[in-house]
């Protein structure tokens, strides 16, 4: 079994999106997918959250929800609003541990890379170390990315683990200067592959249609057909079109 951690620079870049992405394409290769998120918070008892974004995107129905909380606080924090334990590096590594048979389990991060999820101090980036998982980074394609980009990356690499690339969550259908340096810049200050940009809308789309856009935007190591070297050079030559 092969377990990926799917961890986002901050809140909002698109490790939803990209994970269910990633498990579009493997359901699609017939393989088996499982996708745990350890813990959710800003949602309501009952109320979809991210993994029904997945499970609606994907088709992939093997869904695991450890703990919720209603506030949108980090984990431990949340927890502790709520008066109620969290699950801790045990707990999560166990569950994983227990999704046997399966070829690929996506773990979707809360937050950032060491944001807590219990008393203890346990960050998704200990999951991963305790489970071997490499970790997938998601960025976002603007202003302020880079630096958070960079400090992720080297959060990974001081732990050992291995960075399994960037993907940018969310490509803006008209990017502007900063995004368009950052197709190039990103993966210099990741020291790590440019593996994907998927743009910003596929949240939005029908399942036949997602899993072509995430095809599209994933590179071969994550099942897609996404080249870095031809999407810098798409987005060089637009920067060179809309120049004065």
């Amino acid at each position: 079994m092969k377990v990926l951690v799917v961890a986002g620079t901050g809140t909002g870049v698109g490790k939803t999106v990209v994970t269910a992405a990633i498990a579009a394409i493997t359901r699609a290769a017939g393989r088996r997918v499982a996708v745990v998120k350890a813990a959710q918070t800003g949602v309501a008892p009952g109320e979809p959250a991210d993994l029904a974004v997945v499970g609606r995107l994907s088709g992939v129905d093997d869904l695991h929800e450890l703990a919720r909380y209603p506030e949108p606080l980090a984990p431990e924090t949340a927890a502790r609003h709520a008066g109620t334990g969290s699950p801790g590096m045990g707990e999560i590594a166990a569950h994983v541990t227990a999704l046997v048979g399966r070829d690929l389990v996506l773990i979707e991060g809360a937050g950032g890379l060491l944001v807590r999820f219990d008393e203890a101090g346990t960050t998704i980036a200990d999951v991963a170390q305790v489970l071997g998982a490499a970790v997938l980074i998601v960025a976002g394609a603007g202003l302020g990315t880079l630096n958070v980009t960079a400090l992720t990356a080297e959060a990974v690499r001081t732990r050992g683990l291995r960075c399994a690339g960037v993907v940018i969550g969310s490509w803006p259908d008209d990017p502007d200067i900063t995004a368009r340096a950052n197709v190039t810049d990103l993966p210099v200050y990741a020291r790590a592959p440019l593996v994907g940009a998927l743009q910003e809308d596929s949240g939005r789309l029908w399942r036949q249609a997602f899993l072509r856009r995430a095809r599209d935007g994933l590179a071969p190591s994550l099942g897609g057909s996404f080249n870095a070297s031809r999407f810098a050079h798409k987005t060089a030559r637009l920067r060179v079109e809309v120049s004065p």
